[in-house]
């Protein structure tokens, strides 16, 4: 499995507004297991989001969907950066599937 755990910033003001984007339905992600968007209760206007995937490759090819495209490009005006990002390398938990 692939995971990714990014820590972002919004706007002043648009976290809600960037979470509600984020949270939205974009529809079915081939090879996404787990997508969590969560507060970061120190920063008002940054948000942590934990991917799992069953590749990377599976991560890579959802940014080319259409519906990924089209919130990725509605959430632009909202983030003002990014300020962590790490991959990690899952290896199970609760709504997972086992590695072998």
């Amino acid at each position: 499995m692939y995971g990714l755990i990014g820590r972002m910033k919004a706007a002043p003001g648009q976290r809600e507004a960037l979470i509600a984007l984020l949270l939205d339905d974009v529809g079915a992600m081939p090879g996404c297991h787990s997508y969590v968007v969560a507060r970061d209760p120190g920063d008002g206007d940054a948000i942590w989001i934990t991917e799992v995937w069953d590749s990377a490759a599976s991560h890579r090819a959802s940014l080319s969907l259409p519906q990924v495209q089209a919130a990725i490009a509605k959430a632009k005006p909202l983030i003002a950066g990014f300020d962590s990002h790490v991959e990690t390398e899952p290896v199970g938990g609760h709504g997972l599937p086992a590695v072998g």
